[in-house]
């Protein structure tokens, strides 16, 4: 068989010059490209901050703010043989987040919830602890395996039926009504769904969304990046942060009277973060009728409802309870989630938001909204379902579960006790014994020369107070400005879940006395 080349001898050997000379021209002509987008890229402009959304730059975040850098910056200078013998301090003390197991809190994991995590990750361990673990942690992750299979793999977005089912049994046994499975959405910890809910309320600039004041910067930071307006109403210090109608009021007339922005959710934190405050019962009511009256949605944000150190005298009451007894429509969304209560599961990023009175087409919103982010964690919502179903009394693993979890609560109330007595006995300082929530958030009479200097620095005075806490003692909190306040106040948020709290609060009276004395307080 013959082709053109073989009948054509000279046009092949031309064609076989051709194609050996075509390589060196290709090269000359790619070195030429390349050195023409080499002179191009200098003058390529940078990427900068301008380039950027504008809602990222209004978005600001105290808890891991500038304080928090700090720290961090500090615990390197720990870790560096040349510096650590600079500082005053042997450790950085993370007081300002609610992280439990974070080093140096190290606050225990529940154990019954770490066995079914270990198995769930790892399978063939079973068949190594059957033995020498409990039964029923066996079981349970036996019936997630068959449900799940592999914890690597993506789930339904909305998550795991089979724990959305068990989170909707949580809801019903706590507040004596039906909850459906198909209102339950799975989440990467509460605030992956709080941010969800306020992008999908929000039209920018347009939207109001009522805020507690002092609240938590998520709130305030999400608000920023899509571009809702907040509308603050203060909580009551002198009446231990109580939720104040008037103040709600205050700032609904406010937003009617502007004529700018439209009311379109309520947020309400309970117990509160950073206050520690619980509802009672006739507000949840009253702020109830206030959502109807105005059309709102209500936000409820109820991670904390574990954290109760007084339960007798302040109990909690779920807003889907008071909702359901009164026969109200509001919508109501209700979070929760695994790093709170006494799991203090933080890095495993599992929650969930409830559905309450949401048509089916709002609904199937959400959904479309939570399938582009496919799912959540697997390993969060496996830690979901050891929340809401933890072992009970007539099985094996309870009576440790229960040890565990009544050491944890008793450790907090204790904390939260002795910080408060021990801060309001110092000058200038005044501190509401939190009934719930994992803070305190005492405040702090200055002197003017402190607020003086503070000022010279471009700095609110807790600020400055904060930041020299951390530079003396290595404690770290979050100044008060970082969660609202009203004007010339001055507070700060500290957790109840250091160990070692004769030391700790000695360190923060210590300081104190020295930061009146320094700046002519005392």
């Amino acid at each position: 068989m013959h082709d053109a080349y073989s009948q054509h001898p000279q046009s092949l050997a031309g064609s076989m010059i051709t194609l050996a000379r075509t390589p060196v021209r290709s090269s000359l002509h790619s070195i030429s490209f390349r050195r023409a987008a080499h002179s191009h890229s200098r003058s390529m402009r940078p990427l900068t901050p301008a380039d950027l959304n504008p809602a990222v730059l209004n978005v600001q975040y105290a808890v891991r703010g500038e304080l928090a850098i700090k720290a961090e910056e500090l615990n390197e200078k720990l870790r560096s043989e040349e510096h650590r013998d600079t500082l005053p301090f042997k450790k950085v003390i993370s007081s300002n987040i609610g992280n439990p197991q974070q080093k140096g809190l190290d606050q225990p994991p529940i154990t019954f919830t770490r066995q079914v995590a270990a198995l769930m990750e790892y399978p063939p361990l079973a068949e190594i602890v059957k033995d020498k673990w409990n039964p029923d942690v066996i079981q349970r992750a036996k019936q997630l395996q068959e449900e799940i299979g592999s914890v690597g793999a993506y789930s339904h977005s909305k998550g795991i039926p089979l724990i959305r089912k068990h989170v909707a049994q949580f809801i019903t046994e706590r507040d004596g009504y039906p909850s459906d499975p198909e209102d339950i959405f799975l989440t990467a910890g509460a605030s992956a769904g709080v941010s969800l809910l306020l992008n999908v309320l929000i039209t920018a600039h347009k939207t109001g969304i009522l805020i507690p004041i002092p609240q938590y910067p998520l709130y305030t930071a999400t608000l920023a990046q899509f571009s809702g307006v907040p509308l603050p109403y203060h909580l009551s210090e002198q009446d231990g942060w109580s939720t104040s109608l008037a103040e709600i009021k205050a700032a609904l007339a406010k937003a009617e009277t502007d004529g700018k922005v439209t009311p379109r959710a309520l947020v309400v934190i309970n117990p509160g973060n950073p206050t520690g405050a619980l509802l009672d019962r006739q507000t949840m009511e009253e702020l109830v009728w206030l959502c109807e009256e105005h059309s709102l949605v209500l936000l409820a944000d109820e991670v904390y409802q574990e954290n109760l150190h007084r339960r007798d005298e302040h109990p909690f009451h779920s807003f889907k309870q008071v909702v359901r007894q009164l026969g109200s429509q509001i919508p109501l969304i209700s979070f929760h989630s695994i790093s709170k209560g006494v799991f203090g599961e933080c890095g495993r990023r599992g929650g969930y938001f409830e559905c309450c009175n949401i048509s089916t087409d709002v609904r199937a919103l959400l959904y479309k909204m939570v399938s582009v982010g496919l799912c959540p964690p697997l390993s969060g919502q496996v830690g979901v379902d050891c929340l809401v179903r933890p072992p009970k009394p007539d099985e094996p693993s309870y009576a440790l579960w229960k040890q565990e979890t009544d050491d944890i609560h008793a450790a907090l109330a204790h904390r939260t006790q002795v910080m408060s007595e021990r801060l309001n006995k110092l000058p200038g300082v005044s501190c509401v014994n939190s009934p719930g929530a994992l803070y305190l958030y005492p405040k702090l009479e200055l002197p003017q020369n402190a607020i003086d200097a503070a000022h010279k620095l471009g700095k609110e005075a807790d600020t400055l107070y904060a930041l020299e806490l951390l530079g003396e003692t290595g404690i770290c909190v979050v100044p008060g400005s970082g969660f609202g306040q009203k004007d010339g106040e001055h507070h700060y948020r500290l957790t109840c879940l250091c160990p070692g709290v004769e030391e700790y609060v000695g360190m923060l009276e210590k300081f104190h006395l020295n930061f009146l004395k320094r700046y002519g307080g005392a």
